[in-house]
């Protein structure tokens, strides 16, 4: 049986950007179920306080999005009695590896390079389409374990923006959750206490300098033009949410309907 969450967030110390996404609208005037879809950054550096709490939620299952080298960087989640844990990298640890090693290690003429005028925001944006387009089958069997067997349920990656961002925001798609409400619950990502912790090599000032900020913020920023640039590419590539659903990520209208009574009061 579901716990009862608290009605405040918790103040969790060692797990960024964890929320629960219950309470938003739908077209159809329902709202996501409270208690049962969160999401959150990795639980790596959960502490007990933190396990305790996350213990008290009912959860049946974790979807963790990471691949192996941001497993290695962060280390394996913390293990909940009773909890299924699920590994489904939405990226492949080879690609772009070199990238965020020079967004750890590089100094400033290299940062410029990889990341200034527009170079920073055009890699997001194609990793968002790339995601949308390529993991349809990672996607489906989320949406598929939601439907049967697998809530209350935590989605998380890294810093919980990105590739939990996407599959947070593909499930409020299934469940008919109003566009602007996907938005802002993406965009809660940005609030400074949510936000992932910028990891560079080197602790001198010179490393997080106010110019290595800024040319480093598009990757760690949650931002409108990402989240739409995905949207579009559902648009454009099956011709809306519908049939993205359907052909894209198998999804049949009965189990898309179990899926909403399940997660929709």
């Amino acid at each position: 049986m579901t716990q009862q969450v608290p009605s405040t967030e918790p103040e969790l110390v060692g797990v960024r950007n964890f929320r629960d996404v219950g309470g938003l609208p739908t077209v159809d005037g329902r709202r996501v179920r409270r208690g049962v879809l969160f999401r959150s950054g990795h639980l790596a550096h959960a502490t007990e306080k933190d396990a305790a709490f996350l213990g008290s939620l009912g959860l049946r299952t974790i979807f963790d999005f990471r691949n192996a080298a941001d497993k290695k960087l962060e280390g394996p989640d913390i293990e909940l009695p009773g909890v299924r844990n699920v590994n489904l990298p939405l990226s492949d640890p080879a690609d772009g590896a070199e990238f965020w090693r020079m967004v750890r290690d590089g100094d400033l003429d290299q940062l410029r390079g990889i990341l200034a005028d527009g170079k920073g925001v055009n890699r997001m944006i194609a990793s968002y389409r790339t995601i949308i387009k390529e993991r349809t089958r990672e996607h489906s069997q989320v949406l598929h374990a939601l439907a049967e067997d697998s809530v209350p349920v935590l989605m998380h990656c890294a810093a919980g923006k990105d590739r939990a961002g996407l599959s947070i925001a593909v499930t409020l798609l299934a469940l008919g959750v109003e566009q602007d409400a996907i938005v802002a619950d993406y965009l809660e990502s940005n609030a400074p206490h949510r936000r992932y912790k910028v990891r560079r090599s080197s602790t001198s000032a010179s490393a997080y300098s106010p110019e290595v900020m800024e040319l480093l913020a598009p990757l760690f920023d949650a931002r409108v033009e990402y989240l739409m640039a995905a949207l579009e590419t559902i648009e454009e590539t099956w011709g809306g949410v519908d049939p993205y659903l359907e052909r894209g990520l198998r999804l049949a209208p009965e189990t898309r309907e179990r899926l909403r009574e399940r997660l929709l009061d």
